[in-house]
Protein backbone atom coordinates (compact mmCIF):
# COMPACT_ATOMS: atom_id res chain seq x y z
CA UNK A 1 0.00 0.00 0.00
CA UNK A 2 1.36 3.38 -1.02
CA UNK A 3 1.77 6.01 1.70
CA UNK A 4 3.66 8.59 -0.37
CA UNK A 5 1.28 11.40 0.54
CA UNK A 6 1.14 10.59 4.24
CA UNK A 7 3.28 11.72 7.14
CA UNK A 8 5.06 9.31 9.44
CA UNK A 9 2.35 10.04 12.01
CA UNK A 10 -0.33 9.02 9.54
CA UNK A 11 1.52 5.83 8.70
CA UNK A 12 1.86 5.01 12.40
CA UNK A 13 -1.85 5.68 12.88
CA UNK A 14 -2.67 3.30 10.03
CA UNK A 15 -0.55 0.56 11.53
CA UNK A 16 -2.00 0.97 15.01
CA UNK A 17 -5.62 1.02 13.85
CA UNK A 18 -5.02 -1.94 11.53
CA UNK A 19 -3.70 -3.92 14.48
CA UNK A 20 -6.80 -3.06 16.52
CA UNK A 21 -9.09 -4.03 13.66
CA UNK A 22 -7.39 -7.39 13.17
CA UNK A 23 -7.76 -8.17 16.88
CA UNK A 24 -11.51 -8.09 16.35
CA UNK A 25 -11.95 -8.90 12.65
CA UNK A 26 -14.93 -9.76 10.50
CA UNK A 27 -16.07 -12.75 12.53
CA UNK A 28 -16.59 -10.45 15.51
CA UNK A 29 -18.54 -7.76 13.65
CA UNK A 30 -20.64 -10.15 11.56
CA UNK A 31 -21.45 -12.25 14.59
CA UNK A 32 -22.87 -9.19 16.31
CA UNK A 33 -24.61 -8.03 13.13
CA UNK A 34 -26.48 -11.33 12.86
CA UNK A 35 -27.69 -10.83 16.41
CA UNK A 36 -28.48 -7.16 15.78
CA UNK A 37 -25.98 -5.98 18.37
CA UNK A 38 -23.67 -2.97 18.25
CA UNK A 39 -19.89 -3.72 18.40
CA UNK A 40 -19.68 -2.00 21.77
CA UNK A 41 -16.39 -3.61 22.81
CA UNK A 42 -14.59 -2.42 19.68
CA UNK A 43 -16.19 1.04 19.93
CA UNK A 44 -15.08 1.45 23.54
CA UNK A 45 -11.55 0.21 22.83
CA UNK A 46 -11.21 2.60 19.89
CA UNK A 47 -12.40 5.40 22.16
CA UNK A 48 -9.89 4.59 24.89
CA UNK A 49 -7.09 4.63 22.33
CA UNK A 50 -8.18 8.05 21.08
CA UNK A 51 -9.23 6.95 17.61
CA UNK A 52 -12.90 7.99 17.76
CA UNK A 53 -12.12 11.63 18.45
CA UNK A 54 -8.90 11.98 16.51
CA UNK A 55 -10.52 14.76 14.45
CA UNK A 56 -11.88 16.78 17.37
CA UNK A 57 -10.17 19.66 19.21
CA UNK A 58 -7.63 18.79 21.88
CA UNK A 59 -9.10 21.22 24.39
CA UNK A 60 -12.26 19.10 24.45
CA UNK A 61 -10.55 15.73 24.69
CA UNK A 62 -9.96 15.07 21.00
CA UNK A 63 -6.80 14.34 19.08
CA UNK A 64 -6.54 17.73 17.40
CA UNK A 65 -6.44 16.23 13.90
CA UNK A 66 -9.03 16.27 11.18
CA UNK A 67 -10.74 14.25 8.50
CA UNK A 68 -7.37 13.11 7.17
CA UNK A 69 -6.84 11.20 10.41
CA UNK A 70 -10.42 10.04 11.01
CA UNK A 71 -10.72 8.66 7.46
CA UNK A 72 -7.58 6.60 8.09
CA UNK A 73 -9.21 5.13 11.18
CA UNK A 74 -12.37 4.06 9.35
CA UNK A 75 -10.52 2.79 6.28
CA UNK A 76 -8.16 0.59 8.30
CA UNK A 77 -10.94 -0.81 10.47
CA UNK A 78 -12.85 -1.62 7.29
CA UNK A 79 -9.82 -3.22 5.66
CA UNK A 80 -9.57 -5.48 8.73
CA UNK A 81 -13.21 -6.49 8.32
CA UNK A 82 -14.46 -4.55 11.34
CA UNK A 83 -15.74 -1.14 10.20
CA UNK A 84 -17.66 1.17 12.53
CA UNK A 85 -20.48 2.91 10.66
CA UNK A 86 -21.14 5.30 13.55
CA UNK A 87 -17.71 6.84 12.97
CA UNK A 88 -19.29 8.49 9.94
CA UNK A 89 -22.10 9.93 12.01
CA UNK A 90 -21.02 10.66 15.57
CA UNK A 91 -17.51 12.22 15.42
CA UNK A 92 -17.37 13.05 11.70
CA UNK A 93 -20.72 14.78 11.10
CA UNK A 94 -22.02 15.71 14.53
CA UNK A 95 -18.64 16.28 16.16
CA UNK A 96 -17.46 18.48 13.30
CA UNK A 97 -20.62 20.60 13.32
CA UNK A 98 -20.54 21.14 17.08
CA UNK A 99 -16.79 21.84 17.11
CA UNK A 100 -17.15 24.49 14.39
CA UNK A 101 -20.48 26.07 15.22
CA UNK A 102 -21.60 24.97 18.67
CA UNK A 103 -21.79 27.22 21.68
CA UNK A 104 -19.22 26.82 24.42
CA UNK A 105 -21.79 24.99 26.54
CA UNK A 106 -22.55 22.60 23.66
CA UNK A 107 -18.87 21.91 23.05
CA UNK A 108 -18.22 21.15 26.71
CA UNK A 109 -21.33 19.01 26.98
CA UNK A 110 -20.74 16.86 23.90
CA UNK A 111 -17.23 16.91 22.48
CA UNK A 112 -15.39 15.09 25.31
CA UNK A 113 -17.93 12.26 25.20
CA UNK A 114 -17.93 12.06 21.41
CA UNK A 115 -14.13 11.92 21.56
CA UNK A 116 -13.82 8.99 23.95
CA UNK A 117 -16.96 7.20 22.79
CA UNK A 118 -18.87 7.54 26.05
CA UNK A 119 -21.43 9.65 24.17
CA UNK A 120 -22.83 8.91 20.72
CA UNK A 121 -24.90 11.09 18.42
CA UNK A 122 -26.99 10.26 15.36
CA UNK A 123 -27.73 12.54 12.41
CA UNK A 124 -31.26 13.06 11.07
CA UNK A 125 -31.69 14.68 7.67
CA UNK A 126 -33.45 12.25 5.26
CA UNK A 127 -37.24 12.42 5.08
CA UNK A 128 -39.89 10.20 3.45
CA UNK A 129 -40.78 12.77 0.78
CA UNK A 130 -37.42 14.51 0.48
CA UNK A 131 -34.81 11.80 -0.04
CA UNK A 132 -31.80 13.33 -1.76
CA UNK A 133 -33.55 16.69 -2.16
CA UNK A 134 -32.80 18.45 1.12
CA UNK A 135 -34.62 21.54 -0.16
CA UNK A 136 -37.89 19.64 0.39
CA UNK A 137 -37.30 18.98 4.07
CA UNK A 138 -40.54 19.62 5.94
CA UNK A 139 -39.41 19.17 9.54
CA UNK A 140 -40.07 22.60 11.02
CA UNK A 141 -39.04 24.42 14.15
CA UNK A 142 -40.95 27.36 15.59
CA UNK A 143 -40.27 29.60 18.52
CA UNK A 144 -42.59 29.45 21.51
CA UNK A 145 -41.28 31.82 24.13
CA UNK A 146 -37.88 30.55 25.25
CA UNK A 147 -38.42 27.14 23.64
CA UNK A 148 -38.26 25.58 20.20
CA UNK A 149 -41.02 23.25 19.01
CA UNK A 150 -40.05 20.67 16.36
CA UNK A 151 -42.49 18.76 14.16
CA UNK A 152 -41.68 16.31 11.37
CA UNK A 153 -40.47 12.86 10.29
CA UNK A 154 -37.11 11.34 9.37
CA UNK A 155 -36.25 7.98 7.80
CA UNK A 156 -33.17 5.76 7.47
CA UNK A 157 -31.49 7.28 10.49
CA UNK A 158 -28.66 5.07 11.74
CA UNK A 159 -27.97 4.06 15.33
CA UNK A 160 -30.67 6.06 17.09
CA UNK A 161 -31.14 3.26 19.63
CA UNK A 162 -27.53 3.53 20.79
CA UNK A 163 -27.28 7.32 20.59
CA UNK A 164 -27.67 9.78 23.41
CA UNK A 165 -29.08 12.40 21.04
CA UNK A 166 -29.80 13.02 17.37
CA UNK A 167 -28.67 16.08 15.45
CA UNK A 168 -31.87 16.94 13.59
CA UNK A 169 -31.95 19.09 10.47
CA UNK A 170 -35.08 21.22 10.52
CA UNK A 171 -36.20 24.50 9.03
CA UNK A 172 -37.16 27.77 10.64
CA UNK A 173 -38.90 30.74 9.12
CA UNK A 174 -36.77 33.73 8.23
CA UNK A 175 -38.59 36.75 9.64
CA UNK A 176 -37.25 39.00 6.89
CA UNK A 177 -38.04 36.89 3.82
CA UNK A 178 -40.67 34.52 5.16
CA UNK A 179 -38.76 31.61 3.62
CA UNK A 180 -37.78 28.46 5.44
CA UNK A 181 -34.07 28.01 6.10
CA UNK A 182 -32.16 25.03 7.55
CA UNK A 183 -31.26 24.85 11.22
CA UNK A 184 -29.74 22.08 13.34
CA UNK A 185 -31.00 20.98 16.74
CA UNK A 186 -29.65 18.58 19.36
CA UNK A 187 -32.59 16.36 20.33
CA UNK A 188 -32.04 14.07 23.36
CA UNK A 189 -33.19 10.49 22.86
CA UNK A 190 -35.72 10.71 25.72
CA UNK A 191 -37.30 14.03 24.67
CA UNK A 192 -41.12 13.85 24.99
CA UNK A 193 -42.74 13.45 21.57
CA UNK A 194 -39.55 12.05 20.01
CA UNK A 195 -40.25 8.46 18.97
CA UNK A 196 -38.48 5.89 16.79
CA UNK A 197 -39.56 2.82 14.83
CA UNK A 198 -37.06 0.32 13.52
CA UNK A 199 -37.04 -0.21 9.74
CA UNK A 200 -36.82 -3.88 8.78
CA UNK A 201 -33.77 -4.12 6.50
CA UNK A 202 -32.53 -7.05 4.39
CA UNK A 203 -28.98 -5.82 4.97
CA UNK A 204 -27.27 -7.41 7.96
CA UNK A 205 -25.56 -4.66 9.93
CA UNK A 206 -24.93 -3.95 13.58
CA UNK A 207 -26.26 -0.41 13.20
CA UNK A 208 -30.07 -0.44 12.86
CA UNK A 209 -32.09 1.99 10.75
CA UNK A 210 -35.03 3.96 12.11
CA UNK A 211 -37.95 6.14 11.21
CA UNK A 212 -38.26 9.09 13.58
CA UNK A 213 -41.33 11.12 14.48
CA UNK A 214 -41.09 14.51 16.14
CA UNK A 215 -44.53 15.35 17.48
CA UNK A 216 -44.31 18.88 18.90
CA UNK A 217 -40.99 18.12 20.57
CA UNK A 218 -40.18 20.96 22.93
CA UNK A 219 -36.54 21.90 23.31
CA UNK A 220 -34.77 24.62 25.29
CA UNK A 221 -33.21 27.50 23.39
CA UNK A 222 -29.79 25.91 23.90
CA UNK A 223 -30.77 22.96 21.68
CA UNK A 224 -30.21 25.08 18.57
CA UNK A 225 -26.64 24.56 17.39
CA UNK A 226 -24.81 27.86 17.60
CA UNK A 227 -25.90 31.23 18.87
CA UNK A 228 -28.43 31.99 16.12
CA UNK A 229 -30.34 30.37 13.27
CA UNK A 230 -28.58 32.20 10.45
CA UNK A 231 -25.64 29.76 10.23
CA UNK A 232 -27.73 26.62 9.55
CA UNK A 233 -26.77 26.29 5.89
CA UNK A 234 -23.06 26.58 6.67
CA UNK A 235 -23.47 24.01 9.44
CA UNK A 236 -25.12 21.60 7.04
CA UNK A 237 -22.28 21.83 4.53
CA UNK A 238 -19.76 21.48 7.35
CA UNK A 239 -21.34 18.15 8.24
CA UNK A 240 -22.06 16.78 4.77
CA UNK A 241 -18.52 17.15 3.41
CA UNK A 242 -17.02 14.99 6.20
CA UNK A 243 -19.88 12.55 5.70
CA UNK A 244 -18.85 12.01 2.07
CA UNK A 245 -15.16 11.70 2.95
CA UNK A 246 -16.01 9.06 5.54
CA UNK A 247 -18.34 7.33 3.12
CA UNK A 248 -15.37 7.02 0.79
CA UNK A 249 -13.20 5.66 3.60
CA UNK A 250 -15.87 3.08 4.44
CA UNK A 251 -16.02 1.92 0.81
CA UNK A 252 -12.26 1.81 0.34
CA UNK A 253 -11.82 -0.24 3.50
CA UNK A 254 -14.50 -2.69 2.41
CA UNK A 255 -12.99 -2.99 -1.06
CA UNK A 256 -9.53 -3.60 0.35
CA UNK A 257 -10.85 -6.32 2.64
CA UNK A 258 -12.54 -8.13 -0.24
CA UNK A 259 -9.54 -7.74 -2.52
CA UNK A 260 -7.12 -9.13 0.06
CA UNK A 261 -9.31 -12.22 0.53
CA UNK A 262 -9.42 -12.75 -3.24
CA UNK A 263 -5.67 -12.28 -3.72
CA UNK A 264 -4.84 -14.74 -0.94
CA UNK A 265 -7.19 -17.27 -2.53
CA UNK A 266 -5.81 -16.73 -6.03
CA UNK A 267 -2.26 -17.33 -4.79
CA UNK A 268 -3.05 -20.76 -3.34
CA UNK A 269 -6.02 -22.18 -5.26
CA UNK A 270 -4.89 -24.59 -8.00
CA UNK A 271 -7.10 -26.10 -10.69
CA UNK A 272 -5.06 -26.47 -13.90
CA UNK A 273 -1.63 -28.13 -14.15
CA UNK A 274 -0.61 -27.21 -10.62
CA UNK A 275 -0.42 -23.44 -11.23
CA UNK A 276 -2.44 -21.20 -8.88
CA UNK A 277 -5.41 -19.52 -10.53
CA UNK A 278 -3.78 -16.13 -9.91
CA UNK A 279 -1.26 -17.00 -12.63
CA UNK A 280 -4.03 -16.67 -15.23
CA UNK A 281 -4.64 -13.20 -16.63
CA UNK A 282 -8.41 -13.68 -16.53
CA UNK A 283 -8.06 -13.73 -12.74
CA UNK A 284 -5.01 -11.52 -12.25
CA UNK A 285 -5.95 -8.56 -14.42
CA UNK A 286 -9.37 -7.81 -12.88
CA UNK A 287 -7.81 -7.99 -9.41
CA UNK A 288 -5.05 -5.63 -10.50
CA UNK A 289 -7.66 -3.27 -11.93
CA UNK A 290 -9.61 -3.35 -8.66
CA UNK A 291 -6.45 -2.45 -6.74
CA UNK A 292 -5.71 0.46 -9.08
CA UNK A 293 -9.23 1.85 -8.74
CA UNK A 294 -9.13 1.65 -4.95
CA UNK A 295 -5.79 3.46 -4.88
CA UNK A 296 -7.13 6.20 -7.16
CA UNK A 297 -10.20 6.61 -4.98
CA UNK A 298 -7.97 6.97 -1.91
CA UNK A 299 -6.04 9.78 -3.59
CA UNK A 300 -9.24 11.75 -4.14
CA UNK A 301 -10.35 10.99 -0.59
CA UNK A 302 -7.05 12.34 0.74
CA UNK A 303 -7.50 15.50 -1.33
CA UNK A 304 -11.04 15.95 -0.03
CA UNK A 305 -9.98 15.39 3.58
CA UNK A 306 -7.21 17.97 3.21
CA UNK A 307 -9.65 20.55 1.82
CA UNK A 308 -12.11 19.88 4.66
CA UNK A 309 -9.34 20.29 7.21
CA UNK A 310 -8.17 23.51 5.53
CA UNK A 311 -11.67 24.97 5.86
CA UNK A 312 -12.27 25.17 2.11
CA UNK A 313 -15.93 24.17 2.15
CA UNK A 314 -16.52 24.88 -1.55
CA UNK A 315 -13.47 22.97 -2.76
CA UNK A 316 -14.15 20.21 -0.28
CA UNK A 317 -17.71 19.85 -1.57
CA UNK A 318 -16.51 19.02 -5.06
CA UNK A 319 -13.67 16.73 -3.96
CA UNK A 320 -15.69 14.93 -1.27
CA UNK A 321 -18.47 14.12 -3.72
CA UNK A 322 -15.96 12.86 -6.27
CA UNK A 323 -14.19 10.78 -3.65
CA UNK A 324 -17.43 9.20 -2.49
CA UNK A 325 -18.41 8.39 -6.07
CA UNK A 326 -15.02 6.92 -7.01
CA UNK A 327 -14.76 4.88 -3.81
CA UNK A 328 -18.26 3.42 -4.14
CA UNK A 329 -17.67 2.35 -7.73
CA UNK A 330 -14.28 0.87 -6.86
CA UNK A 331 -15.75 -0.96 -3.88
CA UNK A 332 -18.58 -2.54 -5.87
CA UNK A 333 -16.20 -3.78 -8.53
CA UNK A 334 -13.65 -5.05 -6.00
CA UNK A 335 -16.28 -7.01 -4.07
CA UNK A 336 -17.82 -8.41 -7.25
CA UNK A 337 -14.45 -9.55 -8.56
CA UNK A 338 -13.47 -11.01 -5.21
CA UNK A 339 -16.61 -13.13 -5.07
CA UNK A 340 -16.14 -14.15 -8.70
CA UNK A 341 -12.52 -15.15 -8.03
CA UNK A 342 -13.60 -17.56 -5.31
CA UNK A 343 -16.46 -18.97 -7.36
CA UNK A 344 -18.82 -20.98 -5.18
CA UNK A 345 -16.60 -20.43 -2.18
CA UNK A 346 -17.26 -16.70 -2.55
CA UNK A 347 -20.85 -17.32 -1.51
CA UNK A 348 -20.07 -19.34 1.62
CA UNK A 349 -20.06 -17.98 5.14
CA UNK A 350 -16.57 -19.40 5.65
CA UNK A 351 -14.95 -16.81 3.40
CA UNK A 352 -17.12 -13.88 4.52
CA UNK A 353 -17.55 -12.20 1.13
CA UNK A 354 -21.15 -12.84 0.13
CA UNK A 355 -22.60 -10.40 2.66
CA UNK A 356 -20.41 -7.67 1.18
CA UNK A 357 -22.33 -7.82 -2.10
CA UNK A 358 -25.29 -6.01 -0.55
CA UNK A 359 -23.15 -3.80 1.66
CA UNK A 360 -21.08 -2.64 -1.32
CA UNK A 361 -24.23 -1.87 -3.28
CA UNK A 362 -25.40 0.38 -0.46
CA UNK A 363 -22.26 2.48 -0.90
CA UNK A 364 -23.64 3.64 -4.26
CA UNK A 365 -26.83 4.85 -2.60
CA UNK A 366 -25.84 6.26 0.78
CA UNK A 367 -25.19 8.81 2.08
CA UNK A 368 -25.88 10.28 -1.37
CA UNK A 369 -26.64 8.48 -4.61
CA UNK A 370 -24.16 8.43 -7.48
CA UNK A 371 -26.74 10.15 -9.70
CA UNK A 372 -26.94 13.13 -7.33
CA UNK A 373 -23.16 13.33 -7.31
CA UNK A 374 -23.16 13.38 -11.11
CA UNK A 375 -25.77 16.14 -10.96
CA UNK A 376 -23.56 18.09 -8.57
CA UNK A 377 -20.45 17.75 -10.73
CA UNK A 378 -22.30 18.49 -13.97
CA UNK A 379 -23.72 21.82 -12.83
CA UNK A 380 -21.28 22.91 -10.09
CA UNK A 381 -18.03 21.88 -11.76
CA UNK A 382 -18.85 21.81 -15.47
CA UNK A 383 -21.33 24.68 -15.43
CA UNK A 384 -24.07 22.74 -17.18
CA UNK A 385 -27.71 23.73 -16.55
CA UNK A 386 -29.62 21.92 -13.85
CA UNK A 387 -31.98 19.15 -14.86
CA UNK A 388 -34.07 19.49 -11.70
Amino acid sequence: MSTVLETEEHQALRAAVAALGKRFGRDYTMGLARKGEHPRELWEEAGKLGYLGVNLPEEYGGGGGGMAELSIVLEELGAAGSPLLMLVVSPAICGTVIARFGTEDQKRAWLPGLSDGSLTMSFGITEPDAGSNSHRITTTARRDGEEWVLTGRKVFISGVDISDATLIVGRTEDARSGRLKPCLFIVPRDAPGFTRTRIDMELQAAEKQFELVLDDVRLPSGALVGEEADTGLLQLFAGLNPERVMGAAFSIGMGRYALERAVDYAKTRTVWKGAPIGAHQAIAHPLAQAHIELELARLMMQKAARLVDDGDDVGAGEAANMAKYAAAEACVRAVDQAVHTLGGNGLTREYGLASLITAARVSRIAPVSREMILNYVSHQTLGLPKSY
